[in-house]
């Protein structure tokens, strides 16, 4: 029972629903969700012979507390505390885990863990999670925290969009020390077309599709949008009242479908630690790989576009994100993602994703990682709020990131 993964699935739960009510960006979600895996990781791995350290593999990670030898200890509790530890330390909601850290030491003692090797197990975790704090902390994103992106209001750039306004995100991600990737930059996406609104030039056959696409939407396309939509900070109007509504982020999302099909395909639980580090990993990379393009080519949006252009009325499904077109985020890390998950659990991995349940969203059945990515990818066509080449481009540089990130790290 000990070993049951079941205890790691609810932590990466549990740290969802906490980073859901502190509304953390996308690429800072990835960042809380990388560092707790990184740590859940390295405290699993020794239960388990066969499996490697990151340490000395991934960008600036040079040690991590050990277990003492020779003494016993539950490794799948150390690596659930350890996830739990550094979960916490990157979130503000601490009251969230009280309840749920309660029933988790319960559930740990139902087992018939000897209190000597709770303890220590205990103990490890918390070592491991300061070890991976300590590393945390030189990535830069204190660094980067307070700076503000200067709209240039240059035609084709990107422009605040309805209904908040709000300042362009994380304008400087791209400083953030990746973790498989040489640089930023390293799988740069081609230049977008130019920024012409001439009927018959590429630029225009791109806002033309955008704008048809939402005017013509059939139930299921969307549905698509919606179940993808992973918008953590959705914008309500109504009148003069204005509300805010909380989900999940796409990286939300995807460590939501590692935990869901690791079930399924009843993994242990140094093999759920492993899927939900890579992944995580991957998402990470992803994120600064795309918000480099973002903040290289700063791409107005479709919204904008069409509303100045050519029909002011014209309103996309989704709300349009606080951030630059072109990639398309979700495109590129789902696109990691599934990468990444191909390569541990194979191709044809056939699952239900019941990831959106909690906002009202029936699953969606999928056939592979690469056909749920690519459904999240176009649905940000269908959700009006991306051209095509950013979709495109996004997935090429997801897969290229989580390639990258395989060729370097090796768990075995």
């Amino acid at each position: 029972m000990a070993a049951n993964p079941e205890f790691l699935i609810r932590a990466e739960v549990m740290l969802t629903e906490s980073i859901i009510h502190d509304i953390f960006a996308p690429p800072v979600s990835s960042r809380i969700y990388m560092y707790a895996s990184i740590a859940g990781y390295e405290a699993a791995i020794h239960g388990e012979k066969g499996y490697k350290s990151l340490v000395g593999q991934i960008n600036g990670f040079e040690k991590v507390a050990q277990p003492e030898k020779g003494k016993e200890y539950c490794y799948p509790l150390a690596s659930t505390r350890a996830f739990l530890s550094v979960g916490k330390k990157l979130t503000f909601a601490q009251e969230l885990y009280e309840e749920f850290d309660k029933k988790l030491e319960e559930d740990y003692k139902a087992t018939g863990i000897p209190d000597d090797v709770y303890e220590r197990s205990i103990a490890l975790g918390d070592s491991i999670a300061e070890s991976v704090i300590k590393y945390s902390a030189k990535d830069n994103y204190k660094q980067t925290r307070g700076f503000r992106f200067t709209v240039t209001n240059e035609p084709g750039t990107w422009t605040p969009t309805p209904p908040a306004y709000m300042d362009a995100v994380e304008p400087f991600w791209t400083k953030i020390r990746p973790v498989g990737l040489d640089s930023s930059a390293q799988f740069q996406a081609p230049i977008p077309a130019k920024f012409d609104l001439t009927p018959g030039t590429p630029y225009y056959k791109e806002v033309m599709e955008s704008y048809n696409t939402v005017k013509n939407l059939t139930n299921e396309q969307r549905d698509i949008a919606n179940f993808w939509d992973c918008n953590p900070f959705k914008m309500n109007i109504t009148g003069h009242a204005m509300f805010a509504t909380k989900k999940m982020s796409p990286g939300g999302h995807w460590m939501g479908i590692v935990g869901q099909v690791s079930r399924q395909l009843k993994k242990t639980h140094v093999q759920v630690a492993e899927a939900f580090v890579l992944t995580s990993m991957s998402i990470f990379d992803g994120f600064i790989s795309c918000w480099d393009e973002k903040y290289r080519s700063v791409r107005i949006r479709p919204e904008t576009v069409i509303n100045n252009s050519i029909d002011k009325k014209w309103i996309p499904i989704l709300q349009t994100p606080p951030f630059p077109e072109y990639t398309s985020g979700h495109s590129t890390i789902s696109s990691a993602a599934a990468t990444v998950l191909t390569n541990i659990y194979g191709d044809n991995v056939a699952f239900n994703d019941s990831t959106e349940i909690p906002y009202g969203l029936p699953p969606r059945k999928f056939t592979s990682f690469k056909q749920a990515a690519d459904e999240a990818s176009i649905s940000r066509l269908y959700g009006g709020i991306h051209f095509r080449p950013a979709l495109d481009q996004g997935v090429i540089q997801g897969g290229k990131v989580a390639q990258q990130l395989l060729k370097k790290v090796k768990t075995h």
